[in-house]
């Protein structure tokens, strides 16, 4: 490892994603102020994000570099993203929520001291290449010259960080800042209940096939998602046939198989299975409105929205271990989805009685350990959009 050095150093950062928001990864060149030699390089991929994001993510792993391979050096950053520079100076002000966290890791790595300078993106030339290397897969992680301008990547301290051990992790930057999990999360086609308005549980109820219309929607959302299918890991869908249909023609367009989780299937609704609302308000009506004051009430012979909560969020758990830092496609059902947007904003279970989500609709929610906690906090970064259809995801400009 690099020693402690020059008492001066450059952090050299940059950011981008490929379609805005899109394939994102980040580039950081850690200098020596005095003579310019390069003491470490960091780039790496950081799932869908934005520019705005990449930018912010290369900003604290250059941060990252100097703390761990100039400790008490004086660090002056250099980027040619005037809103990072503004922002990290104080001049402007922050609203985005990723971009916030962001900012607050780097408030907490960068040292007293610390200057923010701008340069055109023809002096940033180092950083914007580890960011396309990042993103044409031939680079991954830190390397550290033993010699100035040596390039020669940084011996492990052991085989156990060699195969990805936490101490190799923490050396190329933790998943909180660098590696998000993200799950697309897709509800259903429609189906005959519906169109219908009529209780559709999981697997112990009746399990009507796509209609032909959420075939259509199924094919619509595919399309959409095709763009990113470089970026996709898997396809996972809970073992119901309307969600399982919906899967098959996405992962047929991204070129993946699909994968059953069975936390992800829909409520059990017991004896309200294929009824209408109105069917069961005239024949259960004090049932209902208990089912809708409590969460731990349930339809008879059905699950209570608590005994969801639990069996959705330890498929949630199951879901980021397989899938740590990478994109997944999720196919689910209506209240599955709701209790995952409950859960990633941390919001009370009834909240999902405020979301409105409609068939083959996409959210997307961005899952970052937290070291401090050692849990997963949700970003959720898009909800129940609709595939535009005549325009692409890219043009969208939203996620």
């Amino acid at each position: 490892m690099a020693s402690a050095g020059p008492a001066r150093v450059v952090v050299e950062a940059d950011g981008g994603s490929r379609g805005n928001p899109g394939p994102a990864a980040y580039g950081a060149v850690l200098k020596d102020a005095a003579t310019g030699a390069v003491i470490a390089e960091d780039g790496a991929t950081i799932g869908i994000a934005s520019n705005n994001v990449a930018e912010y993510s290369g900003l604290v792993a250059g941060l990252r570099l100097a703390r761990r391979f100039t400790p008490g050096a004086t660090i002056e950053v250099r980027m040619d993203s005037k809103l990072v520079v503004e922002q990290m100076s104080g001049r402007w002000k922050i609203k985005h929520p990723d971009m916030q966290r962001l900012a607050a890791q780097a408030r907490e790595l960068a040292p007293a001291g610390t200057s923010y300078t701008w340069v055109p993106r023809a002096a940033n030339g180092d950083a914007d290449a580890l960011v396309n290397q990042a993103l044409d897969g031939t680079r991954s992680g830190v390397t550290a010259a033993d010699a100035p301008g040596d390039g020669v990547p940084d011996a492990p301290d052991s085989a156990a960080e060699e195969a990805g051990s936490p101490a190799a992790k923490a050396a190329s930057g933790p998943p909180d800042m660098a590696q998000p999990t993200t799950v697309v999360l897709v509800r259903h086609g429609v189906t005959r209940h519906t169109t219908g308005r009529r209780f559709s549980g999981g697997l112990g109820g009746d399990n009507p096939p796509l209609s032909e219309e959420g075939r259509a929607q199924a094919a619509e959302v595919a399309g959409w998602l095709g763009e990113l299918k470089e970026s996709v890991d898997a396809v996972v869908a809970s073992p119901v046939r309307r969600t399982r249909e919906t899967a098959d023609i996405i992962a047929a367009e991204l070129g993946l198989p699909v994968s059953e989780e069975a936390g992800f299937a829909e409520m059990e609704f017991g004896e309200w299975d294929g009824l209408s609302f109105v069917e069961v308000a005239e024949r259960d009506k004090e049932r209902l409105d208990a089912w809708f004051a409590d969460m731990a009430a349930a339809p008879p012979g059905g699950e209570s929205f608590l005994q969801v909560q639990e069996r959705v969020l330890a498929g949630l758990d199951r879901l980021l271990s397989a899938h740590e830092g990478r994109t997944v496609v999720l196919v689910s059902h209506v209240t599955p989805i709701k209790t995952l947007v409950a859960h990633a904003m941390e919001a009370p279970l009834d909240a999902i009685f405020r979301l409105e989500l409609a068939p083959a609709a996409v959210s997307v929610i961005s899952f970052y350990a937290d070291p401090s906690s050692g849990k997963r906090r949700g970003s959720l970064r898009f909800f129940n959009s609709l595939a535009p259809g005549r325009r692409t995801l890219r043009d969208t400009g939203r996620w």
